[in-house]
């Protein structure tokens, strides 16, 4: 049974981000269900079929990849008083957002540095499509350009003062914070994706925000992907409020 009244909330996040401790975050609450990464499966059926994706075949077994379906199940998913659902930017930038026009949006960022040394652990050399800024700042656009309220999180300032960022991100959303939001016990979670056993050993490992010991500051791009995903990096980042 859906819940028509319920607070609504759409994460965007680029990979590599702790998108997963902050969808682990709201699960802790009461009164939120949460989602992971609806779309993976649709954005799967999208990219070039060479592309290697870990455990590509078992997404596409797990979940729907009709853009309708997933909508209505969501629309249907929620019996409790807040919704989470956990997206990666580049699976869905190149829709409309009709569906989720009076959707509380968050755009979770990180040094694209940082985030091309966590993704390269998995994927040996990631692309800007993997990466996700171009397509994370393309949403961000289009969402002030339909005058849809956004919120704008980077990893680094969750990471620093979590419960700090976890109220101000409340108030956005106009629900209240909880402290259960700041830690989790270790080990995955009923909603974990099946792709889990590949991206989540560290959240697995985890059992609440914590600081990095060392920051990846933008002062060497490496090649390509890390300057061309700084590039839209910042552009994003001046859009924030």
């Amino acid at each position: 049974m859906s819940n028509s009244s319920a607070t609504k909330i759409m994460l965007w996040s680029s990979p590599r981000n702790i998108s997963t401790a902050l969808m682990y975050s709201f699960a802790q609450r009461e009164d939120t269900s949460v989602m992971d990464e609806p779309f993976y499966a649709y954005y799967l059926t999208h990219v070039n079929p060479a592309v290697y994706h870990p455990g590509k075949e078992e997404i596409l077994n797990s979940q729907s990849s009709n853009f309708s379906e997933i909508v209505t199940k969501m629309d249907e998913f929620n019996d409790r008083d807040v919704l989470f659902v956990k997206n990666m930017t580049h699976h869905l930038a190149k829709t409309n957002f009709n569906f989720s026009r009076n959707w509380y949006h968050v755009i979770l960022t990180r040094n694209p540095q940082s985030a091309y040394n966590s993704f390269k652990k998995v994927i040996k050399k990631p692309t800007v499509l993997d990466l996700g800024y171009k397509e994370q700042y393309s949403i961000a656009l289009k969402l002030k350009e339909q005058n849809i309220p956004f919120y704008v999180l980077t990893s680094e300032e969750l990471l620093k003062s979590p419960q700090v960022e976890l109220e101000n991100l409340c108030d956005f959303l106009n629900i209240n914070f909880y402290n259960s939001m700041l830690s989790w016990d270790k080990g995955g979670i009923k909603e974990d994706g099946v792709w889990a056993k590949f991206w989540y050993e560290n959240i697995h490992n985890s059992q609440g925000f914590l600081q990095k010991k060392k920051i990846n500051h933008l002062k060497i791009m490496e090649n390509d992907t890390i300057a061309i995903s700084t590039e839209f990096y910042f552009k994003l980042l001046a859009l924030k409020k």
